[in-house]
């Protein structure tokens, strides 16, 4: 790092490979997801509702906590932020608040199907945005593994949904 009056310079390597605490603080937030959907599918009555209820407020706070992760690495973007992080950082802030509202309203199956639509960019734009610099390098290979185990969560929440269930 060099620093004078005016800023400082940072220079950084980033690894292709994922770190093993992206590991773990990538692939663990995706699992109450999938716990919450099976509980919901498998427990009866208040328990099952509550269940999806949870797994739903979990997939919310993760997809705009993934909104800020995409904010917070145009930080270090070499030239400043891009349009498309600023973009792709609004859709998903965008999808996670209208989710929230649509939860808070009764309105469940909008909620997750919004949920999905935000999770389903993060899979398609972060590896895009890996390749253009704008991401880390590793959520080229994280997002396309990590991702899909919260879509699976949300798509069975939706499922249960729409065939009537709690």
């Amino acid at each position: 790092m060099r620093q004078d009056a005016t800023g400082r310079t940072v220079t950084a390597h980033e690894p292709r490979e994922t770190p093993w605490l992206s590991v773990v603080l990538g692939y663990g937030p995706m699992l109450p997801i999938l716990a919450g959907a099976a509980a919901a599918w498998a427990l009866p009555g208040e328990a099952g509702r509550l269940a999806g209820t949870l797994a739903i407020l979990w997939a919310n706070a993760i997809l705009l906590f993934l909104s800020g992760v995409r904010r917070g690495v145009s930080f270090r973007t070499e030239g400043g932020p891009t349009a498309m992080q600023i973009g792709t950082m609004m859709l998903l802030f965008s999808l996670g608040f209208a989710a929230l509202a649509a939860l808070q309203f009764g309105r469940e199956t909008g909620a997750i199907a919004l949920l999905v639509l935000g999770f389903g960019a993060v899979a398609v734009l972060d590896p895009i945005a890996a390749a253009r610099g704008e991401a880390p390098l590793f959520f080229a290979r994280l997002r396309p593994l990590q991702i899909p185990i919260g879509l699976a969560g949300l798509l069975g929440l939706l499922t249960l949904k729409l065939s009537g269930g709690s």
